[in-house]
Order: structure tokens, then C-alpha cells, then sequence
């Protein structure tokens, strides 16, 4: 679990989320298996319309076989994020 820490960004945290925002987190938790959103969703909570569009794009892209591997780009997606010290 990451520190407690203020974001830049307001979010909508999981055990807030009401309406709109908890169907497509509950959405995601039922399509990826995982109990908690990630943070770099959540900065789209504030419009669930454009959140299910990013969740919806980043399924195709990155967790789909195309010319790379889920495997592959899952695994330089974690060597980015550990490159630019991201949390995510």
C-alpha cells in the first residue's frame, strides 16, 4: 500500500465513489480482478465518461497481444515507471 500523501490531482477514491464513477470502478474490479483502483485512473474520476474511455483504450493497447507480447509490454511499461520513480 503507498503512503498517505496529498495528490496533485483530486480523485475520487474508491470507498467515495458513488453514482456514475462506482459503476465504472466496479466495472474495472470485476474486469481486471483487482479490489483497488489504481491512482492513474483514478485522475480521470472526475468524468467516468472519459475514465471508461481511457479504461477501454488501455485494454486494446496495452493489455492485448498485437506486435508485442501483453508480457513485453507490461514488462517495459514497469521498467518506465521504475525509470521515472512512478508510484504506478
Amino acid at each position: 500500500m503507498m503512503s498517505e500523501h496529498k495528490n496533485k490531482i483530486e480523485v475520487i477514491e474508491d470507498a467515495h465513489a458513488t453514482g456514475d464513477v462506482a459503476q465504472v470502478y466496479e466495472a474495472w474490479r470485476a474486469q481486471s480482478g483487482r479490489q483497488m483502483m489504481p491512482g492513474i485512473l483514478k485522475c480521470f474520476s472526475h468524468r467516468p465518461d472519459f475514465l471508461q474511455e481511457v479504461i477501454s483504450f488501455s485494454n486494446t493497447v496495452h493489455f492485448s497481444e498485437g506486435h508485442l507480447t501483453r508480457r513485453t509490454k507490461e514488462a517495459i511499461a514497469s521498467w518506465v515507471s521504475w525509470l521515472n520513480r512512478c508510484p504506478y
